[in-house]
């Protein structure tokens, strides 16, 4: 199964690289649609045959993990596009950066599942550390919520740019570029780390909320991998419309909070599955529904721009009451509209 899977999302990722993305150009609302039904379809297919050949507990395990991991995928949309927005990322560039950053992400929860697997099943008070750890991203996040965070002394950018010669503006698509002799990073490059790093800090809260569902490692490792592929498509279907979305992260939030719980207790009381998928569908459908109600007359472009520049984002603190440079004004500034620098 591991084997015929990994060839499977070998397969959709090279005929995207080769088809999909073969050119830069940027996608339309309604090719990102058509993406995000084919990976949905895709997802409830492959769920369709665990019912069939494992029964349906690890089915709904399988649902009940892929709505988790695609709900809590959604808290990666909201930080890239803040990322891309106070990059001024061109928007024919930014299918690059996710194939890339995405097929990184991969990896990086291959590693953490293949990791946290054994040590739940090495030592079993480990579950209670991850239960609270869930509890307190759940906090932090609710606290963040209206925070706009300081991308200029983010770690990250700080230490990138301490140590590496980078150009001035975008090279088209490229992550690199020859200077004089000289190999010099790209802000592309920069833009791409950051939303590697992103992944990695959101994947140590996403992960252990699937392991309160299963402790199968296939299920928890292809409940992932079909979160994650979807991501791309899922950003380019909400980017424009991301600020109708701003109470969506309160359920997030709370996403995190009761699965924290629901570990905590594991010993006291299980909570089955088709439980925890209700009280997750329902966290996250209410909060879409209450969000797009609450935000029906906020369709001005400064709204949208406004809601795309708070939420917490790894690495960055949050602007004090007299701020510091604005987003808009440093990265955003070296790159005209074209992409190029100036």
């Amino acid at each position: 199964m591991w084997a015929g899977f990994a060839v499977f999302v070998g397969v959709l990722l090279a005929f995207d690289l080769g088809v999909f993305s073969k050119k830069s150009h940027v996608i339309s609302g309604r090719e990102a649609l058509m993406r995000c039904a084919a990976y949905s379809t895709l997802a409830m297919i492959f769920a369709a045959g665990v019912f069939h050949f494992q029964g349906s507990e690890k089915g709904l395990e399988f649902l009940t993990g892929y709505l988790i991991e695609y709900s809590l995928s959604v808290d990666n949309i909201f930080v890239i596009a803040l990322i891309f927005t106070h990059f001024a990322v061109p928007p024919q560039y930014q299918h690059r950066v996710l194939f890339w950053g995405i097929l990184g992400a991969l990896v990086m929860r291959g590693v953490l599942i293949v990791a946290g697997t054994a040590l739940i099943q090495e030592f079993h008070w480990i579950i209670y550390i991850f239960g609270a750890f869930l509890i307190f991203s759940g906090i932090k996040m609710l606290m963040s919520v209206d925070d706009e965070p300081d991308m200029e002394n983010n770690r990250i950018v700080k230490f990138v740019r301490s140590r590496f010669r980078m150009t001035n503006g975008y090279e088209g698509q490229k992550f690199f570029v020859m200077r004089d002799g000289v190999r010099m990073m790209t802000p592309l490059f920069l833009v791409l780390i950051l939303i590697e790093f992103t992944d990695l800090v959101f994947a140590v809260d996403s992960i252990p909320a699937v392991f309160s569902v299963t402790t199968d490692p296939f299920i928890v490792w292809t409940s992932n991998v079909f979160a994650i592929l979807g991501l791309r498509a899922l950003y380019f279907a909400l980017a424009s419309i991301i600020h109708r979305f701003h109470y969506l992260k309160y359920g997030l939030s709370l996403v995190l909070v009761v699965v924290g719980a629901k570990m905590m207790l594991v010993d006291i009381y299980k909570m089955p599955t088709a439980v925890a998928l209700g009280i997750t569908a329902f966290l996250v459908g209410g909060s879409i529904v209450f969000s797009m109600l609450k935000t029906r007359a906020d369709a001005a472009p400064d709204a949208a721009d406004g809601e795309a520049r708070r939420w917490w984002v790894p690495g960055s603190p949050a602007k004090g009451a007299g701020g510091s440079t604005p987003a808009s004004s440093s990265d955003a500034a070296a790159v005209s509209s074209d992409g190029k620098g100036q």
